[in-house]
């Protein structure tokens, strides 16, 4: 029978990862997966329960806000919002200008939920006097989504001035922050969100897993029987997290779950999201500087742009190759992600995750010497 390797002979990564999660992450953060735990246990629901204290915490300080845990990806969260929060008599108005606005509008589609589509296209922010004029239009709108960075192209959108606008109308305020949330400063109370949507694998730089909703509890409780899923009902979810102090519905991802205590923990002890937002800006401005030395040339203007991934242009060279670039990359201990825009050739490098300015400076360095076309 083959043995199983012992600690110390597991090897470390052998590259960063470069992307907009999942992300690379501490050894603090692998190492607390190493212990088992049972659902039912009180010492795990106790570590479930301070995770959605401090969630909400991180997102107001303001009395009135919960949070709740969903198992899956971060669309997972998503879609039990679209499909939990808007009435069957309800409609969405989503706001998109990248893969990840669409993915809502795909969302609500699927399930059968009505929406409409406002689509600013992928290099440009949605305009607020147009969507004025939606809400004023169709008083069947009931909720407003939007994604905060839209990371097909790195765009960091307005969701304070969208939530002006949503507020002032008098509609509920759905915001995607999968990528942003504890990497960007942000108050719900005053952005106007009465939902804020992340995971565990973001900017929190916990692993993959589960999702997060956090919600303004009195519009959370209203929604009690709207789901038309049993697996995603976000209410239900809430409900048995609260009268069983902590307990999931169904099989909770424990390792993930420990991992993001852990992170919550590094997070704190880095100096909170204002320090975090601190190093990926500066992450962000060195790859710029040296990307830019190189040749390089970023997809969209400094005043959309986010610290959490930059969008590039592909070189315009008959030899260039994405995948021979990228493979030179990871040889060198880095990997990056391809473009994601529909109609331009690009590529994307993250600053997201247990990234520091020296990871940035090699990068560029070995960008630099992966130029074979040069």
């Amino acid at each position: 029978m083959k043995r199983h390797l012992k600690i110390d002979e597991i090897p470390d990564n052998p590259y960063l990862l470069l992307t907009p999660g999942p992300l690379s992450t501490s050894k603090g953060v692998k190492n607390v997966m190493l212990q088992d735990w049972c659902t039912w246990d009180k010492d795990y629901n106790t570590i479930v329960q301070n995770i959605r204290k401090k969630l909400v915490q991180l997102a107001t300080n303001t009395e009135g806000y919960t949070s709740v845990l969903m198992q899956g990806s971060g669309t997972f969260s998503v879609e039990s919002v679209v499909t939990s929060a808007v009435p069957r008599d309800g409609k969405l108005l989503v706001l998109a200008n990248g893969a990840y606005g669409l993915r809502i509008a795909t969302i609500a589609q699927r399930c059968g939920v009505p929406y409409q589509l406002s689509n600013s296209g992928e290099v440009e922010i949605p305009e607020p006097g147009h969507i004025s004029r939606i809400l004023d239009e169709d008083p069947s709108i009931t909720h407003v989504a939007m994604v905060h960075c839209e990371t097909t192209t790195g765009m960091l959108n307005p969701i304070e001035t969208v939530g002006e606008i949503v507020k002032d109308h008098n509609r509920i305020y759905i915001v995607d922050a999968m990528s942003s949330f504890g990497g960007i400063p942000m108050d719900m109370e005053s952005i106007g969100a009465d939902y804020l949507v992340s995971s565990a694998n973001k900017c929190i730089q916990g692993v993959p897993g589960f999702g997060f909703v956090i919600a303004k509890q009195n519009v959370l409780e209203e929604t009690k029987g709207r789901a038309g899923s049993l697996s995603l009902d976000l209410y239900d979810q809430w409900q048995t997290m609260e009268q069983h102090s902590g307990k999931w519905r169904f099989t909770s991802p424990t390792h993930t779950v420990r991992a993001f205590a852990h992170a919550l923990e590094e997070l704190e002890s880095e100096g909170g999201v204002a320090k975090r937002y601190e190093r990926y800006s500066t992450n962000h401005d060195l790859l710029i500087q040296g990307m830019e030395a190189l040749g390089f040339v970023p997809l969209l203007p400094k005043m959309y742009r986010s610290p959490i991934i930059t969008s590039f242009y592909s070189p315009n060279h008959p030899e260039y190759q994405f995948k021979r670039f990228y493979g030179e990359l990871k040889k060198s201990g880095f990997v990056i992600y391809p473009g994601k825009v529909t109609n331009l050739d690009t590529f994307r490098i993250g600053n997201i995750g247990e990234i520091y300015p020296e990871d940035i400076t090699r990068l560029t360095k070995a960008v630099k010497s992966a130029m074979y076309w040069k």
